[in-house]
């Protein structure tokens, strides 16, 4: 039998991989009471600096609009604040706040157990190979 397309498509088998590993983990999101947009928010600014919207984004792999709308409701949530860039008035720079930090930082810690179960199938060499060639692909967006 000839091997299908999607078993060696690079779009599928990431699709996939991303799958196995979000689904179990995302149960433990909503325990937290956030969604899945809103964990890939504060994951993304709980410990880097402020980002405009559309760097956020383009992070959680969500439109502008969407997450306009978003980190508003976070913010009223108090998780993140929403401060004019000094350097463009017209931006908003989101950041995390302390309860924002608070809240997803036991999270933080879960997916990192997480995905070290899903990883022990892999030796150190090819976690950071995967890793980096994951990386290249990135880069090849921006």
């Amino acid at each position: 039998m000839a091997e299908r397309f999607v078993d060696s498509y690079l779009g599928y088998l990431l699709g996939q991989a991303n799958h196995a590993l979000y689904k179990d983990f995302e149960a433990q999101v909503r325990a937290r009471g956030l969604s899945s947009i809103e964990w890939r928010v504060l994951a993304t600014l709980h410990d880097g600096d402020p980002l405009t919207v559309s760097q956020l984004a383009q992070e959680v792999l969500s439109k502008q609009p969407t997450v306009t709308k978003l980190v508003q409701r976070m913010a009223e949530q108090g998780w993140v604040a929403l401060h004019t860039d000094p350097a463009d008035q017209r931006r908003t720079l989101v950041a995390a706040t302390a309860a924002g930090r608070r809240l997803v930082k036991p999270l933080v810690e879960e997916a990192r157990v997480h995905e070290q179960r899903l990883l022990r199938a892999l030796g150190a060499t090819e976690k950071k190979a995967l890793r980096q060639l994951l990386g290249k692909l990135m880069a090849v967006r921006a």
